[in-house]
């Protein structure tokens, strides 16, 4: 089954119940398509929400391994509403391993569910997140172009992201085979992007 926004939101509001039943709380912070659908930025169907980091105590770290109530709570929600087992997961965390951009905690939007807090990736975050994902896949041009050109980049935006692809693949390799192509898309030259202006 794929999420609209209403359906998304519901299954997160389920979930928000079953842990407060259960005396349970989460913090998350989520990226991709559905965080993307959650933000209002695109309206194309998602199969799932990812999970890039959780929050406990205040303090950010791996979602990965996801909390043993937290799994059995995603799998109670999935079971009741026939949902894949793995609708909330913890795919992308390898990207808060490597570093998310700077600014990433205080420009996330906070959307609570019951015992769930929601931390949504802002719009120029989800930029950097989907121009990594489209050079990732480059040459194919599919969900991750697609949903970046639903986020209208600006050029300056797009340099930004490109300076924050750089961090976490900085070969020459990355940098001219698949990631200039992307930017080439928005109008933004590869040589250009650590200089303020194309």
């Amino acid at each position: 089954m794929s999420f609209q926004s209403a359906s998304l939101r519901a299954a997160l509001e389920v979930l928000g119940e079953i842990l407060a039943d259960r005396g349970l709380s989460h913090d998350i912070a989520v990226i991709g398509g559905g965080a993307l659908l959650l933000g209002g930025y695109i309206d194309r169907p998602t199969k799932d929400l990812d999970i890039v980091a959780r929050i406990v105590g205040g303090t950010w770290t791996l979602a990965e391994p996801m909390p043993a109530d937290l799994v059995e709570a995603v799998r109670d929600v999935g079971a009741a509403l026939d949902l894949a087992q793995t609708w909330l997961n913890s795919g992308p965390t390898s990207l808060f391993t490597a570093g998310l951009p700077i600014g990433f905690a205080e420009r996330a939007e906070v959307h609570r569910f019951g015992s769930l807090t929601v931390r949504l990736a802002s719009r120029v975050d989800q930029i950097a997140f989907k121009v990594y994902a489209a050079a990732d896949h480059w040459p194919l041009q599919g969900k991750h172009l697609q949903d970046l050109r639903a986020l209208a980049p600006t050029k300056a935006e797009v340099r930004l992201a490109a300076r924050w692809c750089a961090t976490h693949d900085p070969s020459d390799g990355f940098r001219d085979v698949q990631l200039a192509p992307v930017l080439a898309v928005f109008g933004v030259f590869a040589g250009a992007v650590g200089n303020a202006d194309d």
